[in-house]
């Protein structure tokens, strides 16, 4: 007899099978599960790659900024106004009944055309004075150039934008990295003052010297995390997305290119041929010598020309050609409208040379500053830093041989904190001064 809890011979010949089914039952649903894992991980992994370097968010904002959707639509809308401003316009046509009572019922008049004693049917057509129809469509093409460039500016001007928040974002990732590390360093300090000061070598002054030091580098690390979610919620505003919507870690920074003053005058060309601004205005200037052109052809008369068939009964008894044309005599208007649309023409040329004359200033400053940067880069890596390390490491070997005292040693503390975070201000600000070139410029250096 077979015990309740025991398998029975029947269920041992069958064991093998039945447990590699639910092997392979388990496999799936494993399988299963992890997939369905994967697919819900991918987009949380995306959504957390997304701010590790500037070119995700950037690629972000073009797909998904509603402001730049909405200049693109604007500029689809201005080429779907050049063909019409061209065209002629519609023709007209006027049917005329005369002699309703021809049958000498007055009370009873009859409307259709061979019930009357006349029908007169006219099309007409205007016809406006050649060259106007191709100046109409040129101001329409000007506006298209117009809305075009202002997608290409509204696009420049996020980028921009991105980059700088970007950049500060990464100042205070880094900054904060930097606290930390202080924070490292000055633990290690302070047990080293605990320790002199347990061995009677220095006075208790030393050990509440660090535990200041300590205090004040945690109220930084307080305020960086503040500055690091404004920049977040900065960064999420310009990318169109909550403002408490995840954000990688800054992770990297642009590679900025070798730019001297000695390039302006290569960039200062750039930025005449790709500045959308510029060529907005450059776009505004030409629709408005075209609108000066249309002025001046309103001196000359329209014409309008008409075509007219006369059907008596059923039949057409005659044929009539007409043609119509407005006489230009109103000079002092004319004149008037003449001088304003020379006065935009000039009033867009200055605009645009204002404006070529400020984005070229801004260009030499930008290209001072970014050189200057770079070289306070190198002087930093070369000199400042070694030097504040060497202090540094000298500092800490005297204090534990009782030659200098601990005020000496969070000098040498100082001193390296302030040459690292000069030098991550140098970075950043190399970066923000490259956004700024590439703004001026109208593309990626």
């Amino acid at each position: 007899m077979s015990h309740p809890y025991l398998p029975s011979a029947h269920a041992c010949r069958h064991a093998p099978s039945v447990g590699a089914a639910l092997r392979h039952r388990a496999t799936a649903l494993a399988g299963a599960s992890l997939l369905g894992l994967a697919l819900s991980v991918a987009p949380t992994a995306r959504a957390a790659e997304l701010g590790a370097n500037v070119e995700s968010l950037l690629e972000h904002a073009r797909a998904q900024s509603p402001e730049l959707a909405a200049m693109r639509r604007e500029a689809d809308a201005a080429a779907e106004r050049v063909q019409p401003a061209g065209a002629l316009p519609d023709p007209m046509l006027r049917i005329e009944l005369m002699d309703l009572d021809r049958s000498g019922e007055a009370s009873r008049p009859s409307l259709l055309p061979s019930k009357v004693g006349e029908t007169r049917y006219t099309y007409l057509q205007s016809l406006p004075y050649p060259g106007k129809r191709d100046l109409r469509r040129e101001v329409a093409s000007a506006d298209l150039g117009q809305a075009t460039a202002r997608v290409d500016a509204t696009w420049v001007g996020l980028a921009t934008q991105i980059k700088t928040a970007y950049a500060q974002y990464y100042l205070a990732a880094g900054s904060e990295r930097l606290a930390h590390e202080v924070v490292d360093l000055v633990t290690r300090l302070e047990q080293l003052a605990q320790a002199r000061y347990a061995g009677g070598l220095v006075a208790q002054q030393d050990v509440v010297r660090a535990q200041l030091e300590l205090t004040s580098m945690q109220s930084e690390l307080i305020e960086l995390d503040s500055q690091k979610r404004q920049l977040r919620s900065r960064l999420n505003g310009l990318l169109s997305r909550g403002a408490s919507e995840p954000l990688a870690e800054p992770a990297t920074l642009r590679p900025w290119p070798a730019l001297t003053t000695l390039d302006a005058r290569a960039l200062v060309q750039r930025a005449s041929d790709g500045n959308p601004l510029l060529l907005a205005e450059a776009e505004r200037l030409r629709g408005a010598e075209s609108n000066r052109e249309l002025t001046l052809r309103n001196r000359y008369p329209d014409f309008q020309v008409g075509i007219t068939p006369a059907q008596m009964g059923s039949r057409i008894s005659s044929w009539s050609v007409m043609l119509e044309m407005n006489i230009p005599l109103q000079q002092d208007a004319r004149r008037a409208q003449e001088r304003e649309a020379e006065a935009m023409v000039d009033a867009a040329r200055s605009r645009r040379q204002a404006l070529a004359s400020e984005l070229l200033g801004e260009l030499g400053g930008n290209l001072a500053a970014i050189d200057a940067a770079r070289r306070s880069v190198a002087l930093i890596d070369q000199r400042l830093l070694p030097q504040s390390e060497l202090s540094l490491r000298s500092a800490i070997a005297a204090y534990e041989n009782g030659k200098v005292d601990f005020a000496t040693l969070l000098d040498a503390e100082r001193q390296i904190r302030k040459a690292r975070q000069e030098r991550l201000r140098a970075e950043v600000e190399a970066q923000m001064r490259l956004a700024e070139i590439e703004r001026i410029v109208g593309a990626e250096l």
